[in-house]
C-alpha cells in the first residue's frame, strides 16, 4: 500500500454527541452520549484502514459519520476536498456513491419482501443509471463477481445463508462502482468459516477495483489479516494509529496492549501475560477527566488524571495518545 500526498478522506476532530431525552416534558437535554469525541485520521486510495475497540466506543458511529448517515455535532468530513457535512441533500445522495457500506447484520439489512435483483438495483434506480434491460445485466454481473448464480436474482433473502446474503450485501454495495467501502463488522455474524470466505472476497475485490477500505472490526485476527493500517479507539477517542506492524509488533498504549494480549495464541505454553484491565469501561455520558483510560491503567500516574493526552509521533506513520510515552520520550536522552 502506497500513500499519496492527498488523503480521499480526511477525518477531522470528529465528535458525535447524542442528546438524553429527559423524563420531564419539554425539558431541555442537558447530558449527552459523548459516542465520538474527537476522531481524526486520513485515508489513502487503495488502503485498508482498520478500526478497533470494546463494543461502544464509538466504531459504528464513525461508519455512520463518514457516509453522512446521521450529522456531526462537530468536525470535517473530507471526501476528495469536499466538505460533506456542508453539502445539501442532493449533493450528499450523489457523494453517497462514491462511499458505500456493507453492514454487520447481512439478515437485517436485506429487505425480505423484495428479490434479490431489485435489492442489488435499488442504487442504480435510487440514481437513476441505466434502464430496465442495462440494470438486469449488472446485477447478474454483480452477482457473478461475488460468487453467486445469476438464477438467485430471482430468490428471496429467506432463502439464502448467512455469508450468501453478506455476498449480496457486497454485490449491492459496488453496484455504484465506489471509490470507498465503509464495512462495519461486516463477518462478526458469521461462521469462522464462511468469515475466512468472506474476507478473502474482499480482498479479491479490491485488488480487482481498486476500492478503498474502511474495515471496523473487534476481532483483531480478523484486522491484522485485513488491513494495512490500524486505528485503536477507546470511548470515542483515538488512542492510537499505525500500521499493522507497528500496532501488533510495538504497541505504545496500554489499552492496545491489553487488547493484543487477549488474542488467542496457537500455543499457550507460548503465550505472553495476558492483561487484565481493572473495572468497567466509563460511561460516554460522563466520562473521567484528563486521559479516559487512567482509571482502568496499570501505568496511570497523577497527570493521567488531570490532562487529556494529544497524539503523539511514535514514528512517521505510528501515534499514541498516551502521557507515559511522553515520560518516557523524555527520559530518553538526545543524541
Amino acid at each position: 500500500m502506497q500513500q499519496h500526498n492527498d488523503p480521499i478522506l480526511k477525518v477531522s476532530n470528529l465528535k458525535k454527541h447524542f442528546p438524553i431525552k429527559s423524563s420531564i416534558p419539554f425539558k431541555k437535554s442537558t447530558q449527552f452520549v459523548k459516542a465520538v469525541d474527537g476522531v481524526s485520521f486520513d485515508l489513502y486510495k487503495g488502503e485498508t484502514l482498520g478500526i478497533v475497540g470494546e463494543s461502544g466506543c464509538g466504531k459504528s458511529t464513525v461508519a455512520r459519520l463518514i457516509n453522512q448517515l446521521i450529522s456531526p455535532t462537530e468536525g470535517v468530513v473530507e471526501f476528495k476536498g469536499t466538505d460533506l457535512a456542508s453539502l445539501n441533500t442532493k449533493d450528499i445522495r450523489s457523494a453517497r456513491k462514491s462511499i458505500q457500506m456493507v453492514f454487520q447484520n447481512p439478515y437485517a439489512s436485506l429487505d425480505p419482501r423484495k428479490t434479490i435483483e431489485y435489492l442489488v438495483a435499488e442504487p442504480l434506480v435510487i440514481h437513476g443509471i441505466g434502464d430496465e434491460a442495462s440494470r438486469k445485466k449488472r446485477v447478474i454481473e454483480l452477482l457473478e463477481t461475488v460468487g453467486l448464480s445469476a438464477y438467485h436474482a430471482k430468490r428471496h433473502p429467506h432463502e439464502f445463508s448467512g455469508g450468501q446474503r453478506q455476498r449480496i450485501n457486497i454485490a449491492r454495495a459496488l453496484a455504484l462502482n465506489p471509490d470507498i467501502v465503509v464495512c462495519d463488522e461486516p463477518v462478526s455474524a458469521l461462521d469462522v468459516s464462511v468469515q475466512a470466505q468472506v474476507i478473502n472476497l474482499l480482498k479479491d475485490l479490491q485488488k480487482e477495483f481498486g476500492l478503498t477500505y474502511i474495515f471496523i472490526s473487534h476481532d483483531l485476527n480478523v484486522v491484522n489479516y485485513m488491513c494495512d493500517r490500524i486505528a485503536v479507539m477507546y470511548l470515542g477517542k483515538i488512542v492510537e494509529i499505525g500500521t499493522y506492524k507497528e500496532i501488533y509488533e510495538n504497541p505504545q498504549h496500554p489499552y492496545t496492549q491489553a487488547l493484543l494480549s487477549a488474542i488467542p495464541k496457537e500455543n499457550p505454553f507460548d503465550a505472553k501475560e495476558r492483561i487484565i484491565l481493572s473495572g468497567d469501561v466509563p460511561s460516554p455520558v460522563n466520562p473521567p477527566s484528563g486521559c479516559a483510560f487512567h482509571k482502568r491503567c496499570r501505568f496511570a500516574m497523577e497527570k493521567c488524571a488531570t490532562m487529556q493526552p494529544t497524539l503523539d509521533t511514535v514514528t512517521a506513520t505510528h501515534q499514541v495518545s498516551c502521557h507515559l510515552f511522553e515520560a518516557i520520550q523524555q527520559e530518553v536522552p538526545t543524541p
